[in-house]
């Protein structure tokens, strides 16, 4: 082979490996983006699940209880505002008393008992949306080229949202034909 051929051949590979970089850097600004969109929608749901919790124990506290009552408006205001930073831990509290809660809350109106439990639902979903984006980010990075590379290493890793949302509340919900436990 001539030099003029070794040269071209040079030129096509480092042709070929910027094109899989460009390829590449795409792909993760495009999961960076899934990532912010469904951080945004997870938190929209565990704000408005927060809200209605709140708005139970503030409208209603006969129904479920003077006292848990009040730990129910704590847990809904720590889980909208964590005072420690550590909102898995707020949301797994407010999950928790909101699954204790009696299955008939007399003199509740059903439209808020609805909306209670179809927000859960939601959570779920949008916790699983966004847990999927931050793996496939994950995974993407974590690839041997894009690590030798460095694409994105100035980039914090996303991290994953983990809470006790109890997907089986949501599967026995969905058996009964999607009316929430009331």
């Amino acid at each position: 082979m001539t030099a003029d051929a070794w040269l071209l051949l040079a030129l096509a590979v480092v042709a070929l490996v910027l094109a899989w970089a460009f390829w590449q850097l795409t792909r993760l600004r495009r999961l960076r983006i899934r990532v912010g969109r469904a951080w945004t929608a997870l938190d929209a749901q565990l704000q408005r699940r927060a809200v209605l919790a709140e708005e139970l124990a503030r409208e209603y506290p006969g129904a479920v209880g003077e006292d848990r009552a009040s730990y129910l408006a704590a847990f809904a205001r720590d889980a909208r505002d964590p005072r420690d930073g550590d909102r898995e831990t707020a949301e797994n509290l407010l999950g928790r008393e909101l699954r204790d809660l009696p299955p008939e809350l007399p003199g509740v109106p059903a439209a808020l008992r609805t909306d209670l439990a179809g927000t859960g639902t939601r959570v779920v979903l949008a916790r699983r949306f966004y847990n999927d984006a931050v793996r496939d980010t994950r995974e993407l990075r974590g690839r041997r080229l894009p690590r030798l590379m460095r694409l994105h290493a100035r980039r914090p890793l996303p991290r994953y949202f983990d809470i006790d949302d109890r997907l089986d509340d949501v599967a026995s919900s969905a058996a009964r034909g999607g009316r929430p436990a009331s």
